[in-house]
């Protein structure tokens, strides 16, 4: 089944008096919502008690849960010990989730830096053969890692590669972020045929069932020449994208992802209007 959720707590939350992980669980179900994505993105420091503590209150209020990995990950980083950093958060990430009752990692692949692209995309997937082997010898492929496309052009994350990442092994699935797409190909969503002709590239060499239920950060984003510049809110009316348009193209191709809003603070909201936008479609 579709499902939708925030990543991470709104504004609305906090102006509730709400601070502890476990209130978002009920927030997110009292929304009408069933997904939530708590980022790592400053570092993986919950320790196991409080990630139990969280997963239990989303198991309770029947909410799936996410995690995004550390932002700063970059497998295409020249120097090895950096390199084993990054595999390491993942694999941090990963064990947290597993106390969470969560099924997903979501991570950011790579940056260019001032290689070459072509070495920096081998790079990182060379990178990302070795990842594959450290989750299995940590018995964690029983979860979906789930490398995001990027949005700004300096970064490892465009809709090609991350089909070539995904290639790799069954535990790799796509985490598309239509509104980095948007950013890094400056405004180039506007109709269901822009959205369809990318989610049937990604079926066509995935395949349907790897497709079926895979992860999706949406939000309106402001770009410059460079790509992405920062997340907006669905009342911004100048740089998209607009979500009613995927909802169609997803309904078509009988696609139910697991769709997270990252607009600017009114997260929650948002996906609630998303989720409205595909159930009147």
């Amino acid at each position: 089944m579709i499902k939708f959720g925030p990543s991470g707590n709104s504004m609305a939350f906090s102006e509730a008096g709400y601070t502890k992980s476990e209130d978002s669980a009920v927030w997110v179900k009292n929304a009408g919502l069933n997904c939530f994505e708590y980022s790592f993105g400053r570092g993986v420091n919950m320790s196991e008690e409080r990630a139990i503590s969280i997963g239990e209150a989303f198991k309770n209020a029947g909410v799936e849960i996410s995690v995004h990995a550390p932002y700063y990950i970059n497998l295409a980083n020249p120097e090895e010990e950096n390199a084993e950093k990054s595999y390491a958060y993942i694999i941090n990430s990963a064990k947290k989730l597993k106390l969470l009752g969560g099924k997903r990692v979501v991570f950011h692949p790579a940056s260019q830096g001032k290689m070459k692209r072509d070495a920096a995309v081998d790079l990182t997937e060379k990178r990302m053969l070795i990842l594959r082997d450290r989750i299995y010898e940590n018995g964690l492929d029983d979860i979906m890692f789930c490398p995001e496309t990027m949005g700004k052009l300096g970064q490892i994350g465009t809709i090609e590669e991350i089909v070539r990442f995904c290639k790799l092994d069954k535990i790799y699935i796509p985490a598309v972020d239509f509104g980095h797409i948007n950013a890094r190909e400056f405004g180039s969503l506007k109709t269901e045929k822009d959205y369809l002709d990318r989610l049937n590239f990604m079926v066509d060499n995935l395949g349907y069932e790897k497709m079926k239920h895979f992860h999706i950060h949406f939000s309106k984003i402001e770009y410059s020449a460079k790509g992405e510049v920062r997340h907006l809110t669905f009342e911004d009316n100048h740089y998209g994208p607009e979500f009613a348009p995927l909802a169609k193209a997803l309904k078509k191709l009988n696609l139910e992802p697991y769709i997270i809003c990252e607009s600017a603070g009114t997260q929650d909201i948002d996906a609630v209007k998303m989720q409205k936008e595909y159930c009147d479609n």
